[in-house]
């Protein structure tokens, strides 16, 4: 599982001209789910998800989760996070989970992130969504539950 995270203040999801979705200050989460993705890799990468530190405490940087925080999460699921690009001028999408595991293992993402008491918002699986966000820092980190 690979997961783009923006510290936000604020973001947004819509689609066909809808918001479906907002949060405020907090975090945007663009998920790919792998072929090779687990259940290990869900609860890893939730917990990782709801517990990294990337807020600020007053002038110190990278000291609060976003809980600690009070902020919420977006979690917004992207395959084309999964894109290989060292070879040729075309992404190469083929360690993307296909559609039905994909669904599968970020509806189970959602719920273990919830679980940990941080406010959720989604966008749509499959859909063509329209991503608004205000990144605050700018601060994003590229979280990947099989690699360092």
């Amino acid at each position: 599982m690979i997961t783009i995270l923006q510290r936000v203040q604020s973001a947004s999801v819509t689609v066909d001209g809808v918001r479906i979705s907002q949060i405020g200050p907090g975090a945007l989460a663009l998920v790919a789910i792998i072929r090779t993705d687990g259940d290990e890799q869900v609860a890893w990468m939730a917990r990782k998800i709801a517990g990294l530190r990337i807020f600020r405490s007053g002038d110190k940087n990278f000291d609060l989760d976003v809980q600690q925080a009070n902020g919420s999460l977006l979690l917004v699921s992207n395959f084309t996070v999964a894109a290989a690009t060292r070879q040729g001028r075309r992404p190469s999408f083929d360690a993307a989970a296909d559609p039905a595991a994909g669904r599968k293992y970020f509806d189970a993402l959602v719920r273990a992130v919830v679980a940990t008491g941080v406010p959720v918002a989604t966008g749509e699986f499959g859909a063509d969504m329209k991503v608004e966000l205000i990144n605050d820092g700018p601060v994003t980190v590229i979280i990947d539950s099989d690699g360092e």
